[in-house]
């Protein structure tokens, strides 16, 4: 039934909505309009060039090779601690981490029938060494891991099984999710199977002959055997040796050690508020890398956008509120110790952790910006991403994880951003001899640092926060 308002009643709606609406308008999150010029200016001028190309040619030049525990890792803390400070960041300091200490050797592999060749591979990070002599055996393929835990043990028993597994290109990178898990566990299951050894057809999306090398794992008390990465070209060459019909022999050589635990650190530098210095906005990245190349986009490149972004907001002429807090974390690729650290050694701090954030996926433009922060803080986190939007970047979801080196916070609900990378050929070097210097594009460098130059800055000087993340999801 439709009724009719009258006149007074009328009045008394119209008045009470406008109230409404006045007070939804006002309890709004916004962004003063100031902080938005400044986070503008400093995206805008970071387009015109920085210095993060300098920074990660520094490293990769000065250092190379990182890997945790190497002489090149003891090097890397010692430029990271002079560099810190020659930017201009304050309180620079190096927190000690024990790291794990694992060597490559020298690795060889051939295949010695039906038709003899020689392959190029990598052994896996953490990989137990080959007997004197190394291991021969006839070669078993294996589809995926899920494949290999349904095989049945007198398949494989004896042999060394070749995981066949192809990674698919894909801007976001989740190829390597799905194709990851055969590297990380695959030895596990194929020593429970009987095999001898495992030959992992490379995590990475490159027809070149460099393998892809990256941390294995194995069960305490478990059979551990050894663990390579073939090439591609040469995974496609074993492949069609196996199509053959014919058995397939292959000779392994692994000169992997493992040695004690050795001495690292996390290296971090601050950018002090002017108001409220116990309160951070955390950018993080890595300062190991493998052994294979020089670590520039694997976390090189990441290393030079946090500094380069901190360095610009500490060079404007009044500091932001807030602390913003530089770590390059000690030992990611081998097991997160320098994250774990942190976030034991600062678990009083984390609940003043309001927002943290890592760069962790090469060199690429920024392409999406994701959050993880309270519900009720989605309009504000809403409003910093539109200062994004002339970089092209689009908003993404409320399910960011921030990055690897972020997770161990994720029990204190730290709210998180994820600035996605174009990652479409990242795969094609990381963890190879071909992650070096020449694979980064300047442009692109200057990009992502004024996205996180922005960001950063407006976290670090916006009056409210974002309240705490969403609980951890529970396995």
């Amino acid at each position: 039934m439709r009724r009719v308002l009258s006149g007074s009643l009328l009045s008394v709606f119209l008045l009470s909505a406008a109230c409404l609406t006045s007070d939804s308008a006002a309890a709004a999150p916004s962004l003063p309009d100031t902080l938005r010029s400044t986070a503008a200016s400093l995206r805008d001028e970071a387009l015109q060039g920085t210095r993060a190309f300098e920074i990660v040619r520094s490293l990769t030049v000065e250092v190379g090779p990182r890997p945790a525990g190497s002489e090149g890792d003891r090097r890397a803390v010692a430029w990271g601690l002079r560099t810190m400070r020659e930017l201009g960041f304050a309180n620079v300091r190096a927190e000690a981490v024990k790291v794990p200490h694992w060597e490559p050797g020298v690795s060889t592999g051939d295949i010695t029938s039906p038709w003899a060749q020689p392959m190029v591979l990598l052994p896996l990070g953490g990989s137990v060494a080959t007997p004197d002599g190394g291991i021969e055996a006839e070669v078993v393929s294996v589809p995926s891991l899920q494949d290999l835990e349904k095989t049945a043990p007198e398949t494989v028993r004896g042999k060394i099984v070749f995981l066949n597994k192809r990674m698919e290109r894909a801007r976001d990178g989740s190829g390597y999710g799905e194709t990851v898990p055969g590297r990380g566990r695959g030895a596990i299951v194929a020593g429970k199977l009987g095999a001898v050894a495992l030959l992992l057809r490379s995590v990475g999306t490159d027809n070149n002959r460099t393998p892809h090398t990256g941390a294995m794992r194995y069960e305490e008390g478990g059979l551990r055997i050894p663990a390579a990465a073939l090439s591609n070209p040469d995974a496609d060459v074993l492949e069609a040796q196996l199509a053959s019909g014919k058995p397939v022999r292959f000779h392994l050589v692994l000169g992997t050690r493992t040695l004690p635990e050795a001495d690292s650190a996390n290296v971090i530098g601050e950018i002090p508020g002017r108001e409220k210095g116990d309160e951070v906005v955390l950018l993080g990245c890595h300062l190991d890398s493998w052994f294979p190349g020089t670590g520039a986009i694997d976390d090189g490149a990441g290393c030079a956008i946090m500094m380069e972004a901190a360095r610009r907001i500490g060079a404007l002429p009044q500091k932001p509120r807030r602390t913003i807090r530089v770590i390059l974390y000690a030992n990611e690729e081998f097991g997160l110790s320098g994250a774990r650290a942190y976030a034991e050694k600062h678990a009083g701090e984390l609940p003043k952790h309001i927002l943290a954030g890592e760069s962790d996926f090469g060199s690429g433009r920024v392409w999406r910006i994701s959050s993880s922060v309270a519900p009720e803080a989605l309009p504000l986190f809403d409003e910093l991403a539109k200062l994004l939007t002339p970089l092209g970047v689009e908003r993404g979801d409320n399910e960011a994880d921030g990055g690897a080196d972020l997770s161990p916070m994720a029990p204190a609900r730290v709210p998180l951003i994820g600035l996605s990378q174009d990652g479409t050929y990242y795969f094609d070097w990381h963890h190879t001899a071909n992650d070096t210097l020449d694979k980064i594009d300047p442009k692109d460098l200057d990009q992502n640092v004024a996205a996180w130059a922005a960001v950063a800055y407006a976290a670090a000087e916006m009056p409210g926060d974002f309240g705490r993340g969403p609980e951890p999801a529970r396995e």
